[in-house]
């Protein structure tokens, strides 16, 4: 497998074709933004103007795209890059999706001969640009085989969950419970703190020593800090990833309080202008309920 094609160039995806591009993949991508294709092209790879063209000599497509509608409109809309991959190629979908729609995808790719690698991932943009992603993965054993080599050049661990596409994605939404609920927790007690009048930088080295610490406090605590809120993830995809989780739960008639409560906030955030903020940046959510102001000074 020598030939990628990758759809999707943003934050994580750039950094994810690039590592493919320094392990000597040619790397065929494609974006909707202009500039992203000509980033890729400086960086050594083939700047395409479709996805349609992206998928044309592709062993294996990967899409970082944004939803299941962008996947659903990538594979089989006027885009039709499914249509444009030769049979048993291997699409790998990265993307943050339902369940289920990685399921129907799954079937509606086997029809056309193709094979599907549900494969979103977590690890943010560090983790992306050089090449230790965290893999959580389904789908058949012959797709694995093939794609063996560009798992093992993005991620430094590849979980393979099963035989099942959708399995990846319910992984991946359980993980994102847990990573949207800790956003929220952290600048709760940040604010919390800073109208208790503590010396937040203090606050937060004590907090990263102790049980109440977890790695989204510890990454994300700093933005709140530096009142910098440059976005590496936006409060937007929250509002995706929680929905997923919700629905998901309402399909399955199981309680989800906390996420719930979590998603309220980000969709708040929204509201008042903040969506495309780094997602650390629902803290103002708090600083105008508690009328505080937060920062590490």
């Amino acid at each position: 497998m020598t030939t990628i094609g990758f759809i999707g160039l943003g934050a994580m995806g750039m950094g994810m074709a690039r590592v493919l591009l320094k392990e000597g993949f040619c790397v065929r991508g494609y974006d909707v933004m202009p500039a992203a294709v000509d980033r890729l092209t400086e960086a050594g790879g083939v700047g395409v103007s479709s996805a349609a063209e992206a998928a044309e000599g592709a062993d294996l497509l990967i899409l970082m795209v944004l939803n299941a509608e962008q996947v659903e409109s990538v594979l089989f809309g006027e885009e039709g890059a499914a249509a444009k991959l030769s049979a048993g190629s291997v699409v790998m979908v990265c993307s943050t999706v339902p369940p289920a729609f990685a399921r129907q995808t799954a079937d509606r790719l086997y029809a056309q001969g193709l094979e599907m690698i549900d494969a979103p991932v977590s690890g943010g943009t560090g983790r992306a640009a050089d090449g230790t992603l965290s893999m959580m993965t389904s789908g058949h054993p012959a797709a694995f085989e093939r794609a063996e080599p560009v798992l093992s050049a993005l991620a430094a661990n590849v979980y393979r969950l099963g035989d099942e596409c959708g399995q990846g994605s319910t992984m991946k939404m359980i993980n994102q419970l847990l990573a949207g609920v800790h956003i929220v927790s952290a600048a709760e007690a940040m604010a919390f703190a800073a109208k208790s009048g503590m010396d937040l930088r203090t606050v937060y080295d004590i907090i990263c020593t102790s049980a109440g610490g977890s790695w989204m406090f510890q990454n994300r605590v700093p933005h709140i800090l530096e009142d910098d809120y440059t976005p590496h993830s936006a409060v937007d995809i929250w509002i995706k990833d929680l929905g997923i989780v919700l629905e998901t739960g309402k399909a399955e008639r199981f309680p989800l309080p906390l996420t719930a409560a979590a998603y309220q906030i980000y969709v708040a955030a929204s509201a008042l202008g903040w969506g495309r903020l780094d997602d650390a940046g629902i803290v103002k959510v708090y600083e105008m309920m508690g009328n505080v102001k937060i920062h590490g000074e």
